[in-house]
């Protein structure tokens, strides 16, 4: 199975949403099945084939996520970073200002799905591929 650090590896070549498709593509290879991000510290549960799971470690300081999401904003927020605008820390930062609390990427449906503190589907996004 995968380990962590072939996914981090697979990361560092991430500067901008502009290389998330490539990302995508490389982890899938390493059998990631899915994974979830939490916005507050950006560590990151990856899952793989017969319940396989493994943790990242937080990336960064607790980040405080607004209680109430402003959709409208984070999809311009989010439009900005993919166009490669941002960076991923200054992504985190846009999530946790418009509400956003994780995202769960999945790698057979190829799709990235936004959620807010209360567990409500913000936005569903088709990764290209």
């Amino acid at each position: 199975m995968f380990t962590v650090e072939q996914i981090e590896s697979a990361h560092s070549k991430v500067k901008t949403g502009a290389d998330f498709p490539n990302y995508i593509k490389e982890i899938k290879e390493l059998g990631v099945k899915s994974f979830e991000t939490w916005v507050k510290d950006s560590h990151t549960e990856y899952f793989g084939e017969n319940d396989f799971k493994t943790t990242s470690e937080p990336q960064y300081k607790d980040l405080a996520i607004a209680d109430h999401s402003d959709q409208e904003k984070f999809v311009q927020q989010l439009k900005s970073h993919q166009r490669g605008e941002t960076d991923y820390m200054k992504f985190c930062e846009d999530c946790a200002e418009t509400g956003i609390e994780k995202w769960i990427v999945d790698l057979d449906k190829y799709t990235c799905i936004y959620y807010d503190k209360t567990g409500n589907e913000i936005l569903t996004e088709e990764i290209p591929h």
